[in-house]
């Protein structure tokens, strides 16, 4: 048994308990760390926070990104012929940490944290100011040396879940998910298209009958309208392929940033509108 008794209110969850009590919802804006650079990841979740996004996940770029699509994926190739590392990325928490308080995650495929070992990475990142870290590529049931780790130091460890779990599996996932539970809208990749919010409202209504986790929907988020009908029903919208998008249109130029930070406001805007769902 994993004890979590007497751990301090992570900034995650104290983000998501204040936007509840204002009835509004998380934005969770996507970058791959180092794409274009990481002097200019860092320009960018500073913009992207004024913005109005409340929590921002820093992709660590890994050769082999089976989760993601194209959009992604050429990120990370950005990101890697930049010198972009695991331990270059903490650095830059480190100094992200001096000029803001905006919870952080990092979405790491789990080969990069074996490399470091999984205490070490739990006690760096926590050092450096993350908050949270995604696996995409680790399912619960493989996530025991890390889950204990992170029990111990932190950080929180958010796990996905598909749309074709099964209830048992639901139920599981949703027990073992900290700060907030990632729910998959579609099966495939990151950047494939929304279309049916049907199926996300009921799956995310079933997910709340088990769990009193903030419930995050992504994959598929690409437009305001988008972010605007997941709002409706979950209690965090996260868009990565979209933001990233943006980054590669406009890596470039010197106002990479603002062009960026124009169309997450947009989004927010959207979602403002919105109140949070009754339980």
């Amino acid at each position: 048994m994993i004890n979590r008794s007497n751990r301090p209110v992570n900034r995650i969850e104290a983000t998501f308990e204040r936007l509840k009590a204002k009835r509004e919802k998380a934005l969770i804006a996507y970058l791959m760390a180092g794409d274009p650079s990481l002097q200019e990841t860092e320009a960018l979740v500073l913009e992207l926070e004024r913005a109005g996004a409340d929590l921002i996940e820093l992709g660590v770029p890994f050769s082999d990104p089976i989760a993601d699509g194209p959009v992604i994926q050429k990120a990370a190739e950005r990101a890697l012929r930049s010198g972009t590392s695991l331990r270059r990325i903490l650095s830059t928490v480190s100094a992200l940490r001096t000029r803001t308080q905006i919870p952080l995650v990092l979405m790491a495929y789990y080969n990069t944290i074996h490399a470091l070992g999984e205490e070490a990475f739990c006690r760096q990142a926590v050092a450096a100011g993350v908050d949270g870290v995604i696996v995409p590529d680790m399912p619960p049931e493989e996530a025991g040396p890390l889950e204990i780790a992170a029990a111990e130091a932190g950080p929180l460890l958010i796990f996905l879940l598909a749309p074709t779990s099964t209830p048992a599996r639901r139920a599981m996932v949703a027990r073992r998910s900290r700060g907030f539970l990632y729910y998959v809208s579609l099966t495939g990749i990151t950047g494939a298209k929304l279309t049916d919010v049907g199926d996300v409202r009921k799956n995310v209504a079933k997910i709340r009958q088990v769990t009193n986790v903030p419930v995050a929907v992504g994959f598929g988020v690409a437009t305001a309208e988008d972010a605007a009908r997941v709002a409706r029903i979950a209690d965090g919208v996260i868009v990565g392929s979209a933001i990233v998008r943006q980054i590669g249109e406009h890596q470039h130029d010197p106002r990479l940033p603002e062009h960026v930070g124009q169309f997450v406001r947009s989004l927010k805007n959207a979602m403002h509108s919105v109140s949070a769902p009754t339980s």
